[in-house]
């Protein structure tokens, strides 16, 4: 359930979606480690995308914020906190903090680059910093989930400041060489239909993971879809409850995933693993790497293990090189059956062991 001005709106649960396991894993290693950076959904209008978005925010847990900051800053961690906070508990001032339900912040329509970012009066932020800049969408987002529907569609400037916040944590606005920023860890969840444009190649490459939803065409699953969505119609209350133990259950396992996530250990093969087969596929730059490894301890840390295997790679190779650009932006992002084949060529040789 959720509530926003006095309105209960109930929500689709996430473990009633059915089938789309790689879009549900995406979200899922998100939430484990929002500092993983997002991920980006496409696929044709009528799939899902949104209620998924919806359903996975249903299951994430409440957050400790300072009750009277702007930037919804972590009480408790003085690397996600404004200027103003952190002088303050250097003084030893006791924060008052509250627990907020983690939420869903949408990007409107149409915004512009300050309503995003926040607005800052010069003449103040040279006298008094942070507190001159009046919080935007990034500040909101802080220690939530920011929604950006139709991606694609965004003026560029606006997604490079959105992806910045997302891979860096924090939002740093900058006016007549005044430089102040706020701290925005936030989730970032895109998606974007393709009939309606495709986003630039060099933004794209910037999406951390990336996934495909596609039409379901097993018919015993589309007429599971049908009936799920015609009874969470009728009765959503009864519906929720139907799932109550399989969504408590998926919360619990988050949580002890966040728990577990530290302690995640990748051997140094798995480590060449990963560099080899991106060198073979010719991915650009180091992000893919990187991405590849974070998202694999994330996954091992979902199943309850404190070591990585070959498949958490695989699995994750597949959500984070699948959109990149290769051999300097020549060649169109590598295939699934790529991806694996190279893969296991790189396990077999690192490891003596078949892929």
């Amino acid at each position: 359930m959720s509530s926003s001005s006095g309105v209960l709106r109930t929500v689709y649960p996430f473990a009633a979606i059915v089938d789309q396991d790689r879009l549900k894993r995406a979200l899922l290693l998100n939430a484990i480690n929002p500092r993983i950076g997002g991920v980006l959904i496409r696929g044709a209008k009528g799939t899902g995308k949104s209620t998924a978005v919806r359903a996975l925010v249903d299951l994430l847990p409440s957050v400790e914020v300072v009750a009277d900051c702007p930037f919804r800053c972590n009480p408790s961690d003085p690397t996600n906190m404004c200027e103003v906070c952190r002088s303050r508990e250097k003084s030893e001032e006791r924060l008052r903090v509250e627990s907020r339900k983690m939420e869903m912040v949408d990007l409107p329509i149409g915004a512009t680059e300050d309503r995003v970012v926040g607005t800052l009066n010069i003449e103040r932020a040279i006298r008094e910093g942070v507190r001159a800049l009046e919080p935007g969408i990034l500040a909101e987002a802080n220690q939530n989930v920011l929604y950006v529907d139709e991606i694609n569609l965004l003026p560029d400037h606006i997604t490079d400041v959105i992806l910045d916040a997302a891979a860096s944590g924090w939002n740093t606005v900058e006016r007549e060489g005044i430089s102040v920023q706020h701290p925005s860890r936030l989730i970032l969840v895109g998606t974007m239909n393709p009939e309606e444009g495709e986003l630039r190649p060099q933004l794209l490459d910037r999406m951390a993971l990336h996934t495909e939803i596609s039409t379901i065409q097993d018919p015993s699953l589309r007429v599971e879809v049908m009936k799920h969505n015609i009874e969470f119609e009728s009765d959503p209350i009864g519906f929720r409850e139907k799932f109550k133990q399989p969504q408590e259950g998926l919360m619990e396992k988050m949580q002890r995933a966040k728990t577990i996530l530290p302690k995640v250990n990748v051997s140094d093969q798995l480590f060449e693993v990963v560099a080899r087969m991106c060198i073979s596929l010719h991915a650009d730059g180091h992000r893919p790497d990187i991405m590849i490894v974070k998202s694999a301890k994330a996954l091992a840390a979902f199943n309850g293990r404190t070591e990585v295997e070959p498949q958490d790679l695989l699995d994750s190779a597949v959500l984070a090189v699948s959109h990149r650009t290769r051999n300097l932006g020549m060649d169109p992002p590598a295939s699934e059956s790529q991806i694996e084949d190279e893969f296991k060529k790189a396990l077999s040789l690192v490891t003596g062991r078949p892929g």
